[in-house]
């Protein structure tokens, strides 16, 4: 009879009781990712010379293959090529006393290297979902030109003087090899992930030689590019962040006695962007659950403090963005409802690490401190009748 007293009352005790479990929610942060692209790009180029501005107008593409190392700065291989033209507004032929415009076509191809400065993140800051983007490029390589027929054919019959009065004293044939240098400015619209409409402008400097006229001064032709960059690879990778939320201690329904015990602090890490301030949507929660806890408890007190990464920046940038990230939470919350006097806030730049892994160091840690107890039960074994 004792045995089976003592077996119910096992039971009873184990009916009677919850179960603490954990529970887990994922934070989700964006990264940039270092990708390849290729350029496909058609257009125009005026050849800067003598005759009228549309007779110097001709047919132009480009190809590029590059890499971006980071949010700011990459690079590409590419190659420019189809035609440049060359001409004089007064051209007199041969027999003749009327002057009028002439030009003449070759072709070419120019493959170099670029390299290239992302102006909209160097000063407004990477995003991931950026539209625009306003690119500067610098580089160089070696012309190829080449079926320079067209002048040939015209000087057959000029003589020296003829040569001296149209400047063709660089009358090239068969092939011509020029090194250049050029630089310009690319903007791109991001139509999807992978792929962004690009227009392009770029200004080309060669010798006195390109174009068979010696004027005493170097060759230039521009070209004006539209196309599309194709990403090779995500430009963005996602970070998921897993935080543990325990459940409530377990609540005993028999013989239950209470002790005054003071409540626990909040703890709620919120996690930032690389080289941002603004609180992300999936981080929102975390600053309204720090308003329910001080609403709760109206005693309550809340201390920020703002970090940012060792692994990135220097100390100038770093102070900024650890300020920044707390100062925008105390405004979170102050746009919520709780009072000024009851935050304290502080930044400490990438002077220390709170975490040993260094993206997670991107953050504001807010801790609520209620000031207050409350009665936590305790279970007092099962009596058995």
């Amino acid at each position: 009879m004792k045995s089976l007293k003592t077996l119910l009352a096992v039971v009873l005790f184990a009916l009677t009781a919850t179960t603490a479990t954990a529970a887990t929610r994922d934070s989700i942060a964006y990264e940039f990712n270092k990708h390849a692209f290729l350029n496909l790009q058609g257009g125009a180029q005026y050849t800067l010379g003598e005759a009228k501005f549309g007779d110097l107008i001709s047919p132009n593409v480009q190809i590029g293959l590059g890499y971006q190392f980071s949010p700011v700065f990459g690079a590409r291989i590419q190659a420019n090529a189809w035609q440049s033209k060359g001409g004089w507004n007064t051209f007199v032929e041969n027999g003749s006393t009327h002057a009028f415009n002439k030009s003449y076509k070759y072709k070419y191809v120019a493959p170099g290297i670029d390299l290239m400065f992302n102006l909209s993140n160097l000063f407004a800051g990477w995003k991931p979902d950026r539209v625009f983007n306003a690119i500067l490029f610098v580089g160089g390589g070696v012309n190829f030109a080449f079926g320079n027929d067209e002048v040939n054919d015209i000087a057959k019959h000029f003589t020296a003087q003829d040569i001296a009065k149209y400047n063709l004293e660089y009358l090239w044939d068969g092939s011509k090899v020029n090194p250049f240098g050029r630089a310009g400015l690319q903007f791109g619209f991001r139509l999807s992930k992978a792929v962004s409409l690009v227009i392009e402008g770029n200004a080309n400097i060669l010798s006195d030689h390109y174009n068979s006229k010696k004027a005493g001064n170097p060759d230039w032709y521009f070209n004006a590019l539209a196309g599309l960059k194709i990403n090779l690879g995500p430009d963005v990778k996602e970070v998921i962040i897993p935080i543990t939320i325990d459940d409530p201690a377990p609540v005993y329904k028999d013989s239950i006695v209470y002790d005054k015990v003071k409540i626990e602090n909040l703890r709620r890490d919120i996690f930032f962007i690389i080289n941002r301030t603004d609180i992300q949507e999936s981080e929102a929660y975390k600053v309204q659950e720090i308003v329910d806890f001080m609403n709760k408890y109206p005693s309550a007190t809340v201390t920020i403090d703002g970090y940012a990464d060792a692994g990135t920046g220097n100390d100038q940038i770093n102070d900024r963005l650890a300020a920044g990230r707390a100062d925008v939470v105390v405004k979170a919350l102050v746009d919520k409802g709780i009072s000024q006097d009851r935050i304290t806030y502080d930044s400490h730049g990438s002077r220390v690490q709170p975490f040993a892994e260094n993206d997670l160091n991107r953050v504001s840690i807010c801790i609520a401190d209620p000031k207050a107890t409350e009665d936590v039960p305790r279970t007092i074994r099962v009596r058995v009748q």
